[in-house]
């Protein structure tokens, strides 16, 4: 006694469409045909089906399972346990996904209010990436000093972030035309529109000490994703990043004999906190710390 595509698709929860690609690709093809020249699947057609779908529930490329399926002294047990490994790793990721998801929406709940209309008058070409973002809060979430970094960030006001927004597109137009003029990074120009830019960071977001700066300027060369939070990518030049990132430890050896309150033993850490990263994207990079 023979099954017919209909039974089959109803009692193994597949579609007629699916028995009739298994059948075509050769992976499944019914033992016998009804006098009408219909598909009849035997019993042992049934067991076979079986096995793909295990395989296929696994996650299994066809191709892989017709060749576990087609040689009964295959090491199924070989095959289990790649796949096994494979699993695994991506439980990994996707566990990793939700936290993401998770601390992303912790950070959406936090910051100034705007429309998606103000939020292009604000930021403009400003790029925010999301995974960039969240892994400051994955890393720095439990510390004491990146919870008050957090509330300040978050106390700014739209017309503060107007002001933020402002100052770096001004600051930006400086140091593209300084690059472009061929001006040193370790020059005196250059390294003035370092000190600007840590200076920034500290009245707007975080203490900013020069070790710190260095740390994310490192992060500017190292990271795309970073350098478009402060120079968007329609903006950058060729080794725009570098460049900054050579001004920034000039200007840190050159900070290094001078008084600075901001670097005063108070207010220096060994490891410095990493800057809030508020709901809207700030011109200013967190921290990178090795």
């Amino acid at each position: 006694m023979g099954y017919s595509v209909g039974q089959v698709s109803s009692f193994a929860g597949v579609t007629v469409r699916t028995l009739h690609h298994y059948d075509k690709a050769g992976l499944l093809r019914p033992s016998d045909r009804n006098p009408a020249g219909y598909r009849l699947y035997s019993d042992g057609d049934l067991a076979r089906l079986q096995q793909i779908l295990f395989y296929r529930e696994l996650g299994f490329p066809l191709d892989e399972i017709a060749t576990i399926v087609a040689d009964p002294q295959a090491n199924a047990l070989d095959h289990l346990r790649a796949r096994h490994r494979q699993l695994t790793t991506q439980i990994a990721k996707l566990r990793r996904l939700v936290e993401v998801a998770e601390q992303a929406m912790e950070v959406q709940q936090t910051g100034v209010e705007m429309t998606p209309e103000e939020r292009f008058e604000v930021f403009g070409e400003v790029a925010f990436d999301l995974s960039y973002a969240t892994e400051a809060n994955l890393k720095w979430r439990h510390r004491e000093s990146y919870q008050r970094s957090v509330a300040r960030a978050s106390a700014h006001s739209k017309e503060d972030w107007a002001q933020i927004m402002a100052e770096s597109a001004e600051w930006r137009e400086r140091l593209a035309a300084a690059f472009d003029a061929g001006e040193p990074a370790q020059g005196e120009r250059a390294m003035d529109l370092a000190e600007e830019h840590r200076r920034h960071i500290s009245r707007w977001f975080t203490p900013c000490p020069t070790d710190m700066h260095g740390r994310i300027a490192d992060d500017f060369a190292a990271d795309p994703r970073a350098f478009a939070l402060v120079v968007p990518l329609s903006q950058q030049r060729p080794h725009l990043a570098s460049y900054l990132r050579t001004a920034v430890h000039a200007n840190a050896v050159r900070q290094s004999d001078q008084a600075d309150p901001e670097t005063a033993p108070e207010t220096r850490t060994e490891h410095p906190p990493r800057p809030a990263l508020p709901r809207l994207p700030s011109p200013i990079r967190a921290e990178s710390t090795a």
